[in-house]
């Protein structure tokens, strides 16, 4: 069984910059990878993660980048993000928790602190131990 999960842009940052393949961003990222983890997507989250993960401060190769997108597109879920009346720290953080509350599903980000205090909102290391990665 797939476990169906949002994962913020900064997860995937983090996977891509990690020299530890035992990093919970790592495996989560692998788990996309194998089909373990099916993440739930939006045009929105899709196009922040081409922004960022393009951004030249990472040097990513940029072919790298794209087969990650494409492929996270061709088997994530894509959802219409549900409102939400929390307040964000980035508003353009909201999409990936509403996502999340719209697929009731976890949100993984290593930025606790920019959504709104709940248990769908967890970290990589919190996920990994949830899910036994």
């Amino acid at each position: 069984m797939s476990i169906r999960v949002v994962v913020d842009t900064n997860v995937l940052v983090s996977a891509f910059l990690t020299k530890n393949p035992l990093s919970p961003t790592a495996r989560i990222y692998r788990s996309i990878l194998a089909g373990e983890v099916i993440p739930l997507i939006s045009d929105e989250i899709i196009d922040e993660y081409k922004d960022v993960l393009h951004r030249a401060k990472f040097k990513f190769n940029p072919d790298d980048v794209d087969a990650a997108i494409a492929y996270i597109e061709l088997i994530g879920e894509y959802l219409f993000p549900v409102d939400s009346d929390e307040d964000f720290i980035d508003p353009e953080d909201k999409v990936f928790y509403c996502t999340a509350l719209a697929g009731e599903a976890y949100l993984v980000t290593g930025n606790i602190k920019h959504y709104p205090q709940s248990a769908i909102v967890i970290t990589p290391s919190e996920f990994c131990e949830i899910h036994g990665l």
